[in-house]
């Protein structure tokens, strides 16, 4: 798949693809040559573009086409040669399964250790089998924790795209034109269209074995069900099979036994409705096997828990397991491919490196309700992943002189209508309405109607989005005395702005401030644990409606 075919994907700086025409290098295997590079061959060789074709004569010399049917003959043998050198993932079958050795046991007890010095690793995923398959390709890092992908394969459908989680919040980013095959996500994600979801996709008991490849756990070990299969081959290193429990405490329940698989159903949907079936897991045997490994033939796997390859430097290159459902998954490991992860905005931004403010910052900050006021009104766009249930987008205006906000509020789980919505002297007032052509799409809400209805109004309970909105209109409600700090620096609406967040009660909140004093966007953590953001633009408002009567 071409750079090209990939942008189609997703917007946003892409990284370089990995997928490239039948011809491309894999793992292991260097390139096949080319007509380029077969003439660089014939350049070596003296006089062979000048001799004749023979083909008669035995003692004549070698035509050229015969020398480069053997060339390229000669580069796919070696090739194929050097792959199975350096990537054979099973150990001999005569290899007799026994206890870890001291050493092994100590490899494998620092397996969680070693990720969280390395801190970060490229994954190729594949979850399933058949049409029901997902493959998935990015990277984890264990510090923030996060883990950031794209999905892809034959089992994705309308999950095709993006997705970014932490151990407690999913977001995906859905493009169901894309084309299925999954390739490394942009280093800079982009910043529309995620949507907080459900933990699933199947994902959820994936994402769980990710994360708990860091967790703290002291079980894990030898003497711990834990034994060594044989030895393998990975990147030109050999590595330790090894198989025992899951590392993490409290997360082996979302893994269940390593054994014989199950057919997935013959459907891309079906496929992975069963890969995100939850259940208790089994530890049972099944099929009437004894899950003990001298009562299993040589060489063949213990039942019971995955499989780790492990190099000697107790550096996991693979890891296989079976998720809930009996759904098989195989987990690849680039312990070199580490770039630094951005998370997208609904899960924080990137971390930078929070300090005290500076005294300008500290004045900067102190002066927000003034600047804010100094603005009088303008338009604001929201975006507000509050639940898995409800992911919102908002456009409007505020007044800060009218003390009124007045938004058209979406939900990207209901586009077919539009909440309006009014924050003044009179509360927080509601009406629904269906979507009109003018009202844009769900993603990218347009303003709201100047001619409001005057019907149909309610008060309702106030939420994340209102306690959001009414931290903008009120900025002298912000506790500005609380603990600050600069989190980092941005770029936003072509200004540079220090990214301040200060520790208000019940939850934390953020100021994007220029370094004029102008705050251009302001965050809320909400009651879901995900950051909601309300940018102010610069642009006319026109005269807001009043409040409809009682």
């Amino acid at each position: 798949m071409t750079s090209s075919a990939r942008n189609a994907r997703t917007t946003g700086s892409a990284r370089v693809d990995r997928h490239g025409p039948a011809t491309a290098p894999v793992p292991g295997r260097g390139p096949l040559p080319d007509a380029d590079a077969v003439n660089r061959q014939d350049a070596l060789l003296p006089g062979l573009d000048d001799e004749p074709d023979v083909t008669d004569t035995p003692a004549g010399p070698v035509p050229r086409r015969t020398l480069l049917g053997v060339l390229v003959t000669t580069a796919v043998v070696a090739a194929a040669a050097l792959v199975a050198v350096l990537v054979t993932w099973e150990p001999e079958p005569t290899t007799p399964a026994r206890d870890l050795t001291r050493a092994e046991a100590d490899r494998f007890a620092a397996l969680r250790v070693t990720n969280h010095r390395d801190v970060r690793s490229g994954l190729r995923i594949t979850v399933g089998s058949g049409a029901g398959r997902l493959d998935l390709v990015g990277w984890v890092d264990w510090a923030l924790p996060l883990v950031y992908l794209d999905v892809g394969g034959p089992g994705a459908g309308a999950d095709r795209g993006l997705v970014q989680a932490t151990p407690t919040h999913l977001l995906t980013r859905p493009d169901p034109t894309a084309v299925p095959t999954a390739a490394p996500p942009p280093l800079l994600p982009p910043t529309d269209r995620w949507r907080l979801q459900e933990r699933p996709l199947g994902l959820g008991p994936l994402l769980d074995l990710l994360f708990g490849l860091a967790a703290d756990n002291p079980d894990l070990g030898a003497g711990n069900g834990v034994r060594w299969l044989g030895t393998a081959t990975a990147g030109g290193a050999a590595v330790d099979l090894v198989q025992g429990a899951l590392p993490g405490s409290g997360r082996t329940a979302a893994v269940r036994s390593f054994g014989p698989a199950t057919p997935l159903p013959d459907s891309g949907r079906e496929g992975r409705q069963g890969a995100g079936t939850t259940g208790p897991p089994s530890d049972a045997p099944r099929s009437g096997t004894p899950d003990r490994a001298d009562d299993r033939p040589t060489g063949r796997v213990v039942e019971g828990h995955p499989r780790y390859w492990l190099d000697r430097d107790a550096r996991l290159r693979r890891l296989e397991a079976r998720l809930p459902g009996d759904v098989p998954v195989a987990v690849e490991l680039n312990r070199t491919d580490r770039p630094v992860l951005r998370p997208v905005a609904a899960l924080g931004g990137r971390p930078g490196l929070p300090r005290q403010l500076t005294a300008a910052e500290q004045r900067r900050l102190a002066k927000v309700p003034t600047a804010l006021r100094a603005r009088g009104a303008g338009p604001v766009t929201v975006t507000a992943p509050v639940t898995t249930s409800r992911n919102l987008r908002a456009a409007g205006w505020l007044s800060w002189t009218g003390a009124v906000a007045y938004l058209s509020v979406a939900d990207l789980d209901a586009p077919e209508r539009r909440t309006l919505v009014r924050h003044g002297a009179a509360g927080t007032l509601r009406t629904r309405r269906p979507t009109t052509p003018a009202d844009g799409t769900a993603e990218a809400p347009a303003r709201p109607p100047v001619a409001a209805p005057t019907v149909g109004w309610q008060r309702g309970r106030a939420d994340d989005l209102d306690r959001l909105v009414g931290m903008t209109l009120r900025p002298e409600g912000i506790d500005l005395t609380a603990p600050a700090l600069r989190l980092r620096e941005e770029r936003l609406a072509g200004r540079t702005v220090d990214v301040i967040e200060v520790r208000t009660a019940p939850a934390p909140s953020r100021l994007w401030i220029d370094r004029t004093g102008r705050p251009h966007r302001l965050e809320l953590r909400g009651s879901g644990g995900t950051w909601l953001q309300l940018d102010v633009h610069t642009g006319p408002v026109p005269r807001l409606p009043p409040p409809p009567p009682r």
